[in-house]
């Protein structure tokens, strides 16, 4: 049986983190973004591992051309199918063709063999995609990485890949409904509500997709509660996972300097107006996941 654990979430949430500390377990594999850009040159197998966990290589620190784990967009959308990568609506159960099935299925499994270790991670972000991965691989697990809407907007606000600033029909989380519509139009085009509502499309997606798995295949975390005490929040995904928590993991774990000091920028990068254009945007899903 392949044991695979995705970690998920809508982006800017802090996943990246927590996934590349969870890849330094030795008992852990993932596909490298060295094999996202170089596609076989790339393909370390089982050394990819021990690779990324020696801190004394100059490529494995952090920097933009540094090995590390990736979501391998541009690899699955050469070697398997483009729908994983943008796709204008979640993914669903009803997207898998026999088709899909035995290619995503097999594009996994080789890493998997090839990496040789007992638990393959994958992260990706935006639109759930669990109805969809959870129909090709039926024993996979989910971590969904939560952070409060407010610093994720506020973060899209200034990516120049989100999007929204050419309006909702050009960016990728497809048409707004007509009472979407509405709000956007009764904020005066507020870009921080359109960042809010984007926030709230995604986390309805991983609310909807969520409730078709059991609390044995599917967890919550908030990235809140990660940096409170993030140690504590690790042993329970490494728990989650089936990896277990060991002297050496710990040592990974040690060499990351975590930093809470940016979990309410939100409050100095938004102007007062905007921040309060996003709250009434999404104050009863913060609610839902217990933000103030």
């Amino acid at each position: 049986m392949m044991k695979m654990t995705f970690i998920v979430g809508t982006g800017r949430c802090g996943s990246t983190l927590l996934h590349e500390i969870i890849a330094k377990h030795k008992d852990a594999s993932f596909i490298s973004n060295i094999e996202e850009k170089h596609g076989r040159l790339g393909f370390l197998g089982k050394w990819g591992n021990g690779f990324y966990r020696n801190n004394h290589l100059a490529i494995t620190r952090a920097g933009a051309n540094r090995f590390a784990p990736s979501e391998g967009y541009r690899l699955i959308a050469r070697n398997v199918s483009p729908i994983y990568v943008r796709p204008c609506r979640d993914l669903t159960s009803e997207d898998v063709s026999p088709w899909m099935k035995k290619r995503f299925y097999d594009f996994f499994e080789q890493r998997y063999r090839k990496y040789n270790k007992p638990v393959l991670t994958h992260k990706y972000t935006g639109w759930s995609r669990i109805g969809f991965f959870s129909t090709i691989f039926p024993e996979a697990k989910f971590v969904h990485i939560v952070r409060d809407g407010r610093a994720v907007a506020s973060s899209w606000l200034q990516m120049k890949w989100w999007g929204g600033y050419e309006g909702p029909e050009n960016w990728f989380w497809g048409a707004l409904t007509e009472d979407q519509k509405q709000e956007w139009q009764n904020s005066n085009y507020s870009f921080a509500t359109l960042a809010g509502l984007s926030w709230k499309i995604l986390a309805d997606s991983y609310d909807k997709s969520s409730t078709m798995l059991d609390q044995e295949r599917y967890m919550t975390v908030r990235y809140e509660d990660f940096l409170k005490e993030p140690a504590v929040q690790l042993k329970k995904i490494l728990q989650f996972s089936e990896l277990e928590w060991t002297d050496d993991f710990e040592g990974q774990f040690n060499k990351f300097n975590i930093r809470s000091s940016r979990k309410s920028a939100f409050e100095k990068d938004l102007s007062p107006t905007q921040l309060d254009e996003l709250e009434k945007c999404i104050s009863s899903k913060l609610t839902e996941y217990g933000y103030k």
